[in-house]
C-alpha cells in the first residue's frame, strides 16, 4: 500500500470511528440532560449519502446508533408537553439508518409504523411511511414483508382499501408469502372498509408473527377493533336516551342512574370512554393507550349504487 492511500484509509477509518463515538455519546448526552433535548435535535448530520462515505467500514454500527436516535426522537416527542411534537427528524434519522444498513428490516418496518402513525401519536406521515417502504423493497425486491407493510398503510392510514388490496395481492405473488393473502386481497375489494376484514388480518399477522413487535401491534389493532364495536353500540344507547330525555348535559352518571349502563363503561384498555356532555357522542378518551383510534376506511360501494 502506497502511503498516501494507507493515511486516506486510516483517516477514514478515524473519522467513522470518530463520528460513531460522538453519536453514541451524543445518545448519553440525551439521556442525562433531558432539557437539551431541544437543542440536540440538530447536532446529527442529515445526509445519509455523505454518512455513508464517512462511516466505511462502521456502517452497521453508525447504522444502530442512528436507529436508537430516531427510536430517542420519536419516543420524546410523543411524550412532550401538550403532545405537541413535531417529529421533523424522524424521517430524515429513518432515511440515514437504512442507507447505512439497506437491510436493517426493523428500521423500515418499525420506522413505517412510526410515520403513519396519526397525530398526536405520530407525525401522520403515511407518504413517507410509503417511501421509506419502497426504499426497502428496492434494497430487497424479495422481502414480501414490506409490500404488505404498504398494503396497511393504505388501508388503515390513507383509507383506500381498493389500492391496499393490489398491495396484498402483488405481496401474495412473492416467494414465501402467507397464504392468505389472496382471498384476503379478494374480500377487501368486495367488503371494502369492512371490519371483519379487518379484524381477519390483524388475526393473522398475530398468528403469523415471528417477532414479538408486530404480534404486540396485532394486539393493539384488534383491541381497537374491538373498542370500534363498543362505541357504536354506546352511542346507539346514549342516543337512544337523548331522544327520550328531556335537554341535559349528559354524564355516564346520568345513563347509570336511569339503569341504561351498570356504570362508567371502559375500553377493551381498562380507561373510561369520553362523553361528549353536549353533542352525546361516545369517544375514545385521549388517556387510553389505544387513543387515537384509525380512521375506517369507507365501506365498498353496492354493485349500481
Amino acid at each position: 500500500m502506497q502511503p498516501s492511500t494507507r493515511s486516506t484509509a486510516v483517516f477514514a477509518v478515524a473519522i467513522a470511528a470518530l463520528m460513531g463515538a460522538s453519536v453514541v455519546l451524543q445518545i448519553a448526552r440525551d439521556r442525562a440532560t433531558p432539557a437539551s433535548h431541544e437543542t440536540a435535535r440538530y447536532l446529527y448530520l442529515r445526509s445519509g449519502t455523505v454518512i455513508e462515505h464517512l462511516a466505511v467500514a462502521y456502517q452497521t454500527l453508525v447504522a444502530d446508533a442512528y436507529w436508537i436516535r430516531a427510536i430517542q426522537h420519536y419516543g420524546g416527542d410523543r411524550l412532550s408537553s401538550g403532545g405537541s411534537g413535531r417529529y421533523e427528524l424522524l424521517y430524515p434519522l429513518l432515511d440515514i439508518t437504512t442507507t447505512l444498513d439497506p437491510r436493517f428490516t426493523i428500521a423500515y418496518r418499525f420506522g413505517a409504523i412510526f410515520l403513519a402513525e396519526a397525530p398526536p401519536g405520530g407525525p401522520g406521515r403515511p407518504d413517507q411511511a410509503v417511501a421509506l417502504l419502497r426504499k426497502g423493497m428496492r434494497a430487497e425486491p424479495d422481502k414480501w414483508q414490506y409490500v404488505l407493510d404498504i398494503g396497511f398503510v393504505y388501508y388503515w392510514q390513507l383509507r383506500e382499501p381498493a389500492a391496499a388490496a393490489r398491495w396484498f395481492r402483488r405481496a401474495s405473488t412473492i416467494p414465501g408469502s402467507p397464504n392468505w393473502l389472496e382471498p384476503l386481497a379478494a374480500a377487501m375489494l368486495v367488503q371494502g372498509g369492512d371490519r371483519r376484514s379487518s379484524r381477519f388480518l390483524w388475526q393473522q399477522i398475530r398468528a403469523t408473527a415471528d417477532q414479538e413487535w408486530l404480534r404486540n401491534l396485532a394486539d393493539r389493532r384488534l383491541l381497537q377493533l374491538q373498542a370500534m364495536d363498543q362505541i357504536d353500540q354506546l352511542q346507539q344507547i346514549v342516543t337512544e336516551f337523548d331522544r327520550r330525555s328531556p335537554p341535559i348535559r349528559l354524564t355516564w352518571e346520568h345513563l347509570y342512574r336511569a339503569g341504561v349502563v351498570r356504570g362508567v363503561p371502559l375500553d377493551p384498555a381498562g380507561t373510561p370512554y369520553a362523553l361528549d356532555p353536549i353533542r352525546g357522542t361516545v369517544m375514545m378518551s385521549p388517556a387510553s393507550p389505544l387513543f387515537p383510534l384509525p380512521a375506517e376506511p369507507a365501506a365498498a360501494k353496492a354493485p349500481n349504487s
